[in-house]
């Protein structure tokens, strides 16, 4: 198994440095004890992500980490453009020396593009469109591209990324198309979705005639958890159920705030009992955490593990606490 981390980074009402200084010890703690991957998520205008710029905070974690590969999941591209885009990227390819991963797509919330000034019903066209020409800019000297949004004419591509012929691309959430386009992916869900995904996602990207990813021999699929780990069953249930109504406050809080209803909350509500049954939280002790991971392992054939350690109104020193007996109980028996 390989074992990654996804963070939204919420706040939690304190200073920012002292956020980030935090999470900065997290990353150097998961280097240390054999992580593969830290999937950082973009979010603007609300208190679920503290660092929406994740170059900033990329940039920061390349040079206090040595082994763990470090990516946006996702980056919001009609939020980006395209040619900063292509130029941070390189940047951020060459500070990680070679361990970026960059994960793509539009974003689910209309009022983030609203406020930043775009139609959320362009979110889509806009973010095809950024995805060409960042696709095109990262593997050719100069670049030429003539679209709905952006017009550029032979614009030389001063900067290069160090993987070639550019980082792994990510698409999370969506198999059909991120196995068409052999493009890595998470998923979530109840274990058996999870495994029917999987299979579909093999199915694809062994089929597949378009390749997005030509620097990646096998795509990933990984499921994804939030996780907290407790010295009891009863302990651990206890202190996410608190937490995980506050990460749904978190997460819901800019739809709420311009009264609009979520299509669909990954938070379910905040409903802990919910969220358990169906595998979105996984709170419990070392024994339950490794068992419903082998299950993973055994039932899904999913050997990507990503776990969300920090998350809802969780302290630092719990968020660690946890991550500590993850790394003691299931990353070292069963990484690879």
């Amino acid at each position: 198994m390989q074992f990654g981390i996804f963070d939204h980074m919420e706040q939690r009402g304190g200073g920012l440095g002292t956020l980030y200084a935090e999470r900065l010890q997290m990353l150097e703690y998961a280097d240390k004890h054999g992580f593969a991957r830290y999937h950082k998520a973009e979010h603007h205008f609300t208190v679920l992500d503290a660092a929406p710029s994740s170059a900033v905070f990329l940039a920061a974690a390349s040079q206090r980490t040595q082994r763990i590969r470090l990516g946006a999941l996702v980056l919001l591209l009609p939020f980006h453009h395209p040619l900063r885009l292509i130029e941070e990227i390189c940047a951020l390819d060459h500070l990680t020396g070679g361990r970026l991963e960059v994960g793509v797509g539009k974003g689910i919330s209309p009022i983030e593009h609203g406020l930043w000034g775009n139609p959320p019903d362009e979110a889509q066209a806009r973010s095809v469109e950024v995805a060409e020409i960042l696709r095109n800019g990262l593997t050719h000297e100069r670049l030429t591209h003539a679209g709905a949004q952006y017009r550029f004419t032979d614009v030389p591509m001063m900067l290069a990324p160090l993987q070639h012929p550019h980082p792994p691309l990510w698409y999370p959430g969506n198999v059909e198309f991120a196995g068409s386009h052999r493009l890595n992916t998470v998923v979530g869900g109840p274990t058996p979705f999870v495994a029917a995904q999987a299979r579909r996602f093999r199915e694809l990207t062994a089929q597949s005639v378009t390749d997005w990813n030509p620097g990646v021999a096998v795509p990933v699929i990984g499921a994804t958890r939030h996780i907290y780990v407790g010295a009891t069953r009863a302990d651990a249930h206890a202190r996410a159920r608190a937490a995980w109504k506050r990460y749904d406050e978190n997460l819901t809080s800019l739809w709420r705030a311009h009264h609009v209803q979520l299509p669909m909350s990954p938070s379910l509500n905040g409903d802990f009992e919910r969220a358990t049954a169906v595998e979105a939280l996984l709170a419990g002790t070392i024994d339950d955490v490794r068992a419903h991971v082998e299950r993973l392992r055994d039932e899904a054939h999913v050997d990507y593990f990503v776990g969300a350690f920090a998350w809802g109104d969780l302290t630092h020193a719990e968020a660690m606490r946890s991550l500590e007996l993850f790394v003691e109980g299931v990353v070292q028996p069963l990484a690879t």
